[in-house]
Order: C-alpha cells, then sequence, then structure tokens
C-alpha cells in the first residue's frame, strides 16, 4: 500500500510540475514568435521550393553531358575553319642569325694552301605554296565538316531535350510519391481513429476483441506503408538531386503542377501525323542524316589520291654580312660589305614553279582507304535506316499509350466515386453493428487503392505527354 501511495504521490507531482512548465512556456512562446519569428520558422526556410522550370534550367546548367555536347560543338567548329584553311596559301617565314661562322678551303692542294673565311651573317626567308588540284580532297573535307557542323549542333540540342526530358521524369515522380505518402497517411490517421473506436466499442461490449485486434493489424499495416511511402519519395528526391547535381542533404520541395496544365490536354492525337512529324523534328534523327552526308564526302575525299597534286611555290629569300674576313697565308682581309640594310634590300632571290605529284602505286593503301570509307557510310547508312524506324515505333506506342492515360484516367475517377459511396455505406453500417470488420476493412482497403489509382492516372498522363513530346521531337527546353 505505502508503495502505491508513493507511486500517486509522484504522479501527482509531475502532473502538478507538467502545469506550472506549460504556463510558464506559454508566455514565453509568444513572446519568440513575436519578436524573433525566424528561430521557429527555421526548418521551413531551410527547405528549397523548386518548379519544373526551375529543375530543368538548373539542370541545363550543371549536366556534363551537355558541357560535353557544346565542346564537340565548338572542337568541330575548330575543324571546319581547318578545312576552309586548305584553300588558302600556305605561308612560312624563315630567320636565321649565325654570329661566328668559321670556314677552311684548299685554295691550292698542291701547295696545301689553306684559306680561312669568318663570317657573321644574317639569312631571311619566305616561302609560300598553293595547291591548285588534289582530286577533290580539300573540298571532300570541307563538305564533311559542313556536315559535321550541323550535326554537332543538332546533338547539343538533343542533348537539351534529353536533359528536359528525364528531369521532368524525375520531377512528376516526386509529385506522384508525395502524393501517395499522403494518401498512406491519411489512411494511418483514419485507422488509428477506428482503432480508438473500436476500442472503446470493445470495452462497452459493441465489439468483439477479433474486431480490436484485427483493427490494431491493420494500423501496423498501414504504419508500414507509410514507412514504404516515405523510403519510395526520400529516393525519388535523392534521384532528382543526383541529376540536378545538388547537395544530395538539401531538403527540396517541388511545386504540383498546375490544372490547366493537364486540361490543356488534346484527348486525340493522330498518329500517322505525329510519325511524320517526328521524322522531321527529331535532332538525333538529323544529326544521323548529317552524319550520312559526311560519310559519303568522306568516300569521295579516299578516292582523291588516285588523282594527281598540283601545287603552285613561290620563295623568296635573302642575306647580309654584318662581317666577313678571308685570312690566306696569314695574311687576314677584311671585306667591307654595305650596310646590312642595303643587303638585304639588293641581294633578294625569288623562285616560282609548279610541282606535279601522282601516286601510281601506293602498295593498295588508297584502296583501303576507299573500302574502309564506304564501309563507315554503309554502316551509317543502317544506323539511320534504324533510327528512323525505331522513332516510329516509339511515337506510336507513345501515342497509344496517351491516348490510354485518358481512358485511365476516367475508368479511376469512376472506380474513386464508386469505391467513396462504397465505403461512407459500409462504414455507418460499421458502427452500428450491422456489418463485419472484413467487410468494413475490405471496402476501405478499396478506397485507398482506388485513390492511389486515381493518383498515378493523373500523374501518368503528365508522363505519357512528356514521353510523346519527346518522341517526337517537340519537347520544349528554355
Amino acid at each position: 500500500m505505502s508503495d502505491n501511495r508513493s507511486i500517486q504521490v509522484t504522479l501527482k507531482t509531475v502532473l502538478h510540475i507538467s502545469r506550472w512548465l506549460k504556463t510558464i512556456c506559454a508566455p514565453a512562446a509568444v513572446i519568440l514568435v513575436c519578436f524573433f519569428p525566424d528561430m521557429l520558422s527555421g526548418a521551413e526556410t531551410s527547405k528549397r521550393f523548386l518548379t519544373l522550370e526551375q529543375c530543368i534550367g538548373m539542370a541545363l546548367d550543371n549536366a556534363s553531358s551537355l558541357k560535353k555536347a557544346e565542346q564537340a560543338y565548338m572542337l568541330q567548329g575548330t575543324d571546319l575553319l581547318r578545312s576552309y584553311g586548305r584553300f588558302l596559301p600556305k605561308v612560312s617565314v624563315t630567320t636565321a642569325y649565325t654570329p661566328l661562322s668559321v670556314a677552311r678551303t684548299y685554295t691550292d692542294p698542291e701547295n696545301e694552301t689553306i684559306s680561312r673565311t669568318q663570317t657573321e651573317r644574317i639569312d631571311f626567308s619566305l616561302t609560300t605554296s598553293l595547291n591548285l588540284f588534289n582530286g577533290f580532297r580539300n573540298y571532300a573535307a570541307l563538305r564533311s565538316s559542313m556536315k559535321l557542323r550541323e550535326a554537332s549542333g543538332l546533338s547539343v540540342e538533343q542533348a537539351r531535350q534529353t536533359i528536359a526530358y528525364d528531369i521532368t521524369q524525375s520531377y512528376y515522380q516526386v509529385l506522384l510519391d508525395t502524393q501517395l505518402l499522403t494518401i498512406a497517411r491519411e489512411n494511418l490517421s483514419s485507422s488509428k481513429d477506428q482503432l480508438k473506436l473500436t476500442s472503446r466499442q470493445y470495452e462497452i461490449g459493441l465489439k468483439p476483441v477479433t474486431d480490436f485486434y484485427q483493427q490494431q493489424s491493420e494500423t501496423a499495416n498501414n504504419e508500414l506503408s507509410v514507412i514504404q511511402s516515405e523510403n519510395n519519395l526520400r529516393g525519388s528526391r535523392l534521384e532528382l538531386l543526383r541529376k540536378l547535381r545538388l547537395d544530395p542533404d538539401m531538403d527540396i520541395v517541388v511545386r504540383d503542377i498546375p490544372e490547366q496544365t493537364l486540361s490543356a490536354l488534346p484527348e486525340e492525337v493522330d498518329r500517322d501525323s505525329l510519325v511524320a512529324l517526328g521524322k522531321q523534328q527529331r535532332r538525333d534523327l538529323q544529326s544521323s542524316r548529317l552524319l550520312l552526308e559526311a560519310k559519303r564526302w568522306e568516300v569521295t575525299g579516299a578516292r582523291s589520291a588516285r588523282y594527281p597534286s598540283v601545287d603552285l611555290a613561290f620563295s623568296l629569300s635573302t642575306l647580309a654580312y654584318p662581317y666577313f674576313e678571308v685570312s690566306e697565308h696569314g695574311i687576314a682581309t677584311t671585306l667591307n660589305y654595305p650596310s646590312v640594310s642595303e643587303q638585304l634590300t639588293d641581294l633578294p632571290s625569288y623562285s616560282l614553279g609548279l610541282t606535279l605529284n601522282w601516286s601510281l602505286f601506293d602498295g593498295f593503301i588508297t584502296r583501303y582507304n576507299i573500302e574502309q570509307a564506304k564501309a563507315g557510310y554503309i554502316e551509317q547508312g543502317l544506323d539511320t535506316a534504324d533510327l528512323e524506324h525505331d522513332i516510329a515505333i516509339d511515337i506510336q506506342l507513345a501515342a497509344d499509350n496517351y491516348l490510354a492515360a485518358f481512358n485511365q484516367i476516367e475508368t479511376a475517377e469512376k472506380g474513386l466515386k464508386a469505391a467513396e459511396k462504397a465505403y461512407e455505406t459500409v462504414k455507418k453500417k460499421y458502427d452500428l453493428g450491422a456489418a463485419s470488420f472484413v467487410e468494413a476493412n475490405a471496402v476501405k482497403a478499396s478506397l485507398v487503392r482506388a485513390r492511389s489509382e486515381y493518383t498515378q492516372a493523373t500523374y501518368n498522363l503528365a508522363l505519357q505527354k512528356n514521353i510523346l513530346d519527346f518522341a517526337t521531337g517537340t519537347l520544349p527546353v528554355e
């Protein structure tokens, strides 16, 4: 008895202290809210709210694949400039200064008379050459570089569309997981309320103990569903952060898509028109076609080795001796040349000539290069045809899935309304004892499933529209 009294005294003391703390802390909380709102709203301000457009913009700024495509585009521009340069003359300038040059020669070999010459010399030469004809190799290289440049630019646009498509998919997945988590939490809250009601009804004898235990089990299962939904949402958020190249510890909240975005979508699409549009708009297909043309010009360039090459060459050279000394029989004689500037002006030499080079046999190297270029052209043609066929299939599948998404929404909406009415009817009967727990639990599970299916159908329509736009090459990228 003494132990029970001590426990009761202790409980009364704890309750008294808790009431006293509430009395003291309530005004303090009001003061904090009024004068230091940032201290209490720190958790909210640490969250970052993002829209779909912001996510796409951040991904375009941080994506390494887009940066690589842009670098390749810049490099291809330099290669195009090099192709233009092949039509221009090559110019080289050479300047040499020799401060000391000593040469010994026999002036009279029979008497072994040696002449010694010591000079200081300046040389200057200008050489230029221009190719007049090389079997259209330069022209073929220029046309190939132009096609590769255009293909590289289209690859950049395709990379931007791919990033926007990928981010949109991940963004909608976060929204879907958020809605499913909300549904799971609401279901758990309803189960907890039902558990309290069932507990009271069991205590007064309105419900059997089996209903109480079954409701406990159902509440535990709903708690498990919440944990799984939270984990799914956490995973989809991390996946979005990974694609955005953001800190994984950042707490982001994605904003829902406006309702008018889905309501404005067309309910009917023409597959044939979409296929034709895709073949015209798809950047990767356009790039593949340009690569095919570039490969064709590479074949022409390889064949140019069978023709002669004609070059026009011009050279200009001059020299000057700031110092010139000749020594013979021990007697040194210094020659007084004009000034260096006068020598460079008075002693120029030049030449102009044509050079023809024709390789008659090179060990079948030209033949191999031609066949290799043909093989690349054929392979690129096959890849282009396969890509065009795959695009047509992808567009038809995307169109079918898009049309089916509308039907899924209509069916899911009807199922949701029926599930809500069934749940309301059976719930009233169960509260009055006219329905069993199995019936009540079945209609509740049907309601949760109907809400989940309707939510998934709604976001599935947005996802399918995104897939259809990407398949046809009309996905907008800001």
